[in-house]
């Protein structure tokens, strides 16, 4: 009996660790979300500061994208909207326009609200669309975590893959003292037919406000 008692007990262990284990991978699995380097980005529909709708395929001549998402309040972004507005000086003529995507919840955060956005735009003189992702419905899908966070895009034929995904580059407090910019590395290569050397990077930033 007491034999048969312990191996009840150890099967009842047994199988108390299978479903813990069970249970950490749909939870990791559940946390493995968004694009990847390789997939293929769905395009969107979405409002830009001028009023008027926005999708990728409004583009017929771009030879993909630098998808930008980014708000108004985060120091972080920022930081980086001089640099941002840079991109798209030296990338959009080349083929490689910026396209700006606020992520947050405005009623979590109301400095990112829509009319705030055509304020921010018009005050630092954005040339590239600056869109609301109204109902949170793109950034999930790109798996964007982060205020800036980047995901350059490649047009294959009627496809957008995604080639690159992370920091804009390594310094966001000091524009002066970058040593690698990430996205002008992967765009340049690009450009030349070339194998990106760094397609994957940490975005670094503020979290986005999503509502629960």
């Amino acid at each position: 009996m007491r034999k048969t008692g312990l191996i009840a007990v150890i099967i009842v262990a047994m199988l108390a660790i299978a479903a813990e284990i069970r249970g950490n991978r749909m939870e990791n699995s559940t946390e493995q979300k968004g694009y990847n380097i390789g997939d293929v980005a769905t395009d969107f529909k979405l409002k830009n500061v001028d009023d008027k709708f926005v999708s990728l395929s409004d583009y017929k001549n771009a030879k993909g994208f630098i998808v930008v998402f980014t708000c108004n309040h985060c120091p972080y972004a920022k930081a980086y909207e001089d640099r941002i507005i840079a991109l798209n000086n030296k990338y959009a003529a080349l083929g490689y326009p910026v396209i700006a995507i606020n992520p947050n919840d405005p009623k979590i955060n109301a400095d990112d609200s829509f009319d705030k956005m055509k304020i921010r735009a018009k005050d630092k003189g954005f040339n590239f669309p600056y869109l609301f992702d109204d109902g949170q419905k793109i950034f999930p899908q790109y798996g964007a975590t982060r205020t800036p966070h980047v995901f350059i895009l490649q047009k294959e034929r009627a496809k957008n893959v995604v080639r690159y995904i992370g920091a804009i580059d390594d310094n966001y407090a000091d524009p002066n003292d970058v040593s690698k910019k990430y996205v002008e590395m992967a765009v340049d290569d690009l450009l030349k037919g070339k194998r990106i050397s760094v397609s994957n990077t940490v975005a670094i930033g503020c979290s986005i406000k999503a509502a629960k």
